[in-house]
């Protein structure tokens, strides 16, 4: 993990690492983000960049582990965009729970491997803010036949 989580803004520390948060476009069917008293639901992500899903497959069959970290961490980002729609500032942003889903084989062992990805990235960026409780499971499949899909509980702080 990077040891510039202790320094700098959370903004800072993503630009440090090379990223932007990404424009989220809207969906007639549902928001990205719902807030209930101190609580702010993150509708599942997937890996978009751009516009454009950066791939598809059942990890452990089409998708290797590396590949699907990096798409985690795609995923996650795009978490963090909503997070930030919902609460104006990505300093006020707290994560409480992080569910990572897993389409992979049924003998597929590491989707905590891949969701440590996404987990990194999240106490990179937000320091202690970042660290959260979290559950990774693996699925039959996903929307788009996405390789991973993230849900979060955030709070402002």
């Amino acid at each position: 993990m990077a040891s510039a989580a202790n320094t700098g803004s959370a903004s800072d520390r993503l630009q440090a690492l090379g990223l932007d948060l990404p424009e989220l476009r809207d969906n007639p069917y549902y928001v990205h983000h719902r807030s209930v008293d101190s609580s702010i639901y993150i509708s599942g992500q997937l890996p978009y960049k751009d516009g454009w899903l950066l791939g598809q497959g059942i990890v452990g069959r089409d998708v290797e582990v590396e590949t699907a970290r990096e798409f985690a961490r795609h995923a996650a980002l795009n978490a963090l965009a909503a997070a930030v729609q919902a609460v104006g500032d990505l300093e006020r942003v707290r994560i409480v729970q992080m569910l990572v889903f897993v389409a992979s084989t049924p003998d597929f062992g590491e989707q905590s491997t891949v969701a440590n990805a996404a987990s990194e990235l999240l106490i990179e960026v937000l320091g202690e803010n970042g660290r959260h409780a979290r559950t990774a499971i693996g699925v039959a499949g996903l929307p788009l036949n996405s390789p991973v899909e993230i849900q979060m509980v955030c709070t402002a702080v």
